[in-house]
């Protein structure tokens, strides 16, 4: 059997346009695949668990993994830092696993520029107005703070010519699906097989 060079999937979209769900969907029906487990700054809220959700830590924490490039991606979002660390991710590829990401275009680009193969994958809600619907009927955010959602998705959306694909997410179930083949098709993209040409010879007469 063809086995391929794990990968990084990354997730990214405005809030609101449905990530999170799909990124649980994705875990749930491709075992192969493992969630990266960024570390933040922010509080906890609730419902989340620590571990699980986010790696919730203190800021000191937090610059002192950046100081010794302990972070694959970082960013400051509303005031918030969030980022990958490094071990994390290399410790799910040994595992034989293709690693996702639900961050956005800033820790993208960064990840890009290290050592691993990097997928991108943005997710575009149907309209303006069913990602102002989202996020109002989610609850978690005041009328201010969707307001600034609204407002840094725009700058968000602007980064989605920089991916690999856009799935505009108008349907969750069709959405995975879409999804889940994008990534199997990765995986069988030549360069992305290993020992290809081995494999081949047992053809050979």
């Amino acid at each position: 059997m063809l086995k391929h060079k794990n990968f990084l999937i990354v997730l990214s979209s405005p809030s609101g346009a449905g990530k999170t769900s799909i990124s649980r969907q994705l875990i749930k029906n491709d075992k192969q695949i493992a969630l990266s487990i960024s570390c933040t700054t922010r509080a906890i809220r609730k419902g989340e668990k620590d571990k699980k959700d986010y790696d919730f830590i203190k800021e000191k924490s937090f610059n002192e993994m950046i100081t010794k490039d302990e972070l694959l991606e970082h960013a400051n979002v509303f005031g918030n830092l969030y980022g990958t660390p490094k071990n994390k991710v290399l410790a799910l590829t040994k595992k034989n696993k293709d690693v996702l990401f639900d961050i956005d275009w800033q820790g993208f680009q960064q990840l890009k520029q290290n050592e691993f193969d990097v997928v991108g994958i943005f997710i575009l809600p149907p309209s303006k107005k069913e990602l102002a619907r989202r996020l109002d009927k989610r609850g978690r955010d005041t009328k201010e703070e969707v307001g600034n959602r609204m407002k840094l998705a725009q700058s968000e959306i602007s980064h989605f010519l920089e991916y690999d694909y856009i799935v505009v997410n108008d349907d969750l179930e069709k959405s995975v699906k879409n999804i889940l083949s994008i990534i199997e098709t990765e995986r069988h993209k030549r360069d992305r097989l290993i020992n290809l040409t081995k494999f081949i010879d047992k053809f050979r007469f």
